[in-house]
C-alpha cells in the first residue's frame, strides 16, 4: 500500500476511534450523563404540558406556541440517548430495566418517539391535529418510562 493510503487509512481508523468515544468523552461523570438525559426530558415534558394543555383546551390554543414547542420537543427528544452510557445507571438515574441489556428494545422506543415527535411538528399547526398527535407522541413517551424508567 503506497505511504498516502497508509496515512489515510490511518486518518480514518482514528477518526472512527474518536468519533465512537464522543459520548464517553462528554461525560466525565456518571452524574453528568444523568444529569444531561434529566434535563431534556424535563425539557420535553414542560413542553408536552403546553401542548397537552392547548390540546385539552385548559390554555387557548395558540398555532405560533404550539409549532414553537412541538419544534423544541422534536429537537430536544434527540438529545437524551447520547448520555445513556455504561455506568450511567446509578448516581440519580431513575432506570428499573437495563437499556444496554435491551438495547434493541430500547433503540425502537427512541424510533418510535423521534417518529412521533416528527408528527407532532407537523400536526401543531391544527388544533384537532395537535389533539391527536399529543394523544400519539404521549404514549410513545410512556412506553419507554413503562419499561425502562423507574418511579
Amino acid at each position: 500500500m503506497p505511504s498516502k493510503a497508509r496515512i489515510a487509512v490511518a486518518i480514518g481508523c482514528t477518526a472512527a476511534v474518536l468519533l465512537a468515544n464522543t459520548a464517553f468523552a462528554q461525560f466525565r461523570k456518571n452524574e453528568d450523563a444523568v444529569d444531561y438525559r434529566q434535563s431534556a426530558f424535563t425539557l420535553m415534558s414542560n413542553h408536552m404540558g403546553r401542548l397537552a394543555a392547548m390540546a385539552k383546551g385548559e390554555q387557548p390554543y395558540d398555532a405560533e406556541a404550539a409549532k414553537q414547542s412541538a419544534r423544541l420537543i422534536h429537537v430536544v427528544s434527540q438529545l437524551p440517548w447520547e448520555a445513556f452510557v455504561p455506568g450511567s445507571d446509578k448516581d440519580g438515574a431513575r432506570l428499573k430495566d437495563d437499556p444496554w441489556a435491551k438495547a434493541d428494545e430500547f433503540r425502537k422506543l427512541q424510533e418510535r418517539l423521534a417518529g412521533e415527535t416528527d408528527k407532532l411538528v407537523e400536526a401543531s399547526g391544527d388544533l384537532d391535529a395537535l389533539r391527536k398527535q399529543v394523544g400519539a407522541t404521549g404514549a410513545a413517551c410512556k412506553a419507554c418510562h413503562d419499561q425502562f424508567r423507574k418511579i
